[in-house]
C-alpha cells in the first residue's frame, strides 16, 4: 500500500491525554511531561495509531510517557493547536485531549528516562505549558471539574 502524500501546509492530526488525579484536598491535579527535544512541559500526545481508536491512542501515550493507567473518556475533552518542530520545518497540528482519570502509576514504563513527569495544580499547569491553547484547554477543563 502506497503511502498519501502529505500537502504542505495541511494541519496534522494529533491525540493526547490529560491525566487527571484528585489531590489529598480534592483539588484536581493534571499530570505534564516533558517534550524530548525541548523540555518544555506538555501532556503525553502522539500520532494516532493504526487499529486504535483515538481515546485509545492517547491513553497509550499517558501510558508509555507518563507510567499512568486508568479510564479515558471516549469524546475529546477539547482540543488546540501548535507549531510542531519537525528536523527540518515546522508542520500545525490539531490535537485532540482525552481526559484519562488515573487509577496508578507503574514503577517504570517506556519513556520513563527520556522525559521528566511532574502532578500540578491546573491553574499551575495551565501557567507552565507554552501553548496558549492548551493553557486554556487546561484552564476549562478547572472550571468543568468543579461543576
Amino acid at each position: 500500500m502506497k503511502k498519501s502524500k502529505r500537502v504542505p501546509g495541511e494541519i496534522r492530526a494529533q491525540i493526547a491525554a490529560m491525566p487527571i488525579r484528585r489531590a489529598d484536598d480534592d483539588s484536581a491535579e493534571i499530570l505534564l511531561v516533558t517534550s524530548r527535544t525541548t523540555q518544555r512541559w506538555i501532556v503525553p500526545k502522539g500520532w494516532p495509531i493504526k487499529g486504535l481508536k483515538d481515546h485509545e491512542a492517547a491513553a497509550r501515550e499517558a501510558m508509555e510517557e507518563a507510567g499512568v493507567i486508568g479510564t479515558v473518556s471516549e469524546t475529546p475533552a477539547g482540543s488546540y493547536l501548535y507549531w510542531k518542530r519537525m528536523s527540518d520545518h515546522f508542520v500545525l497540528c490539531e490535537v485532540k485531549l482525552y481526559l484519562l482519570d488515573v487509577e496508578r502509576q507503574l514503577e517504570s514504563w517506556a519513556e520513563q528516562h527520556q522525559r521528566r513527569s511532574q502532578w500540578f495544580k491546573l491553574a499551575d499547569a495551565a501557567d507552565l505549558v507554552d501553548e496558549p491553547e492548551l493553557g486554556t484547554a487546561i484552564r476549562k477543563l478547572e472550571t468543568a471539574l468543579a461543576a
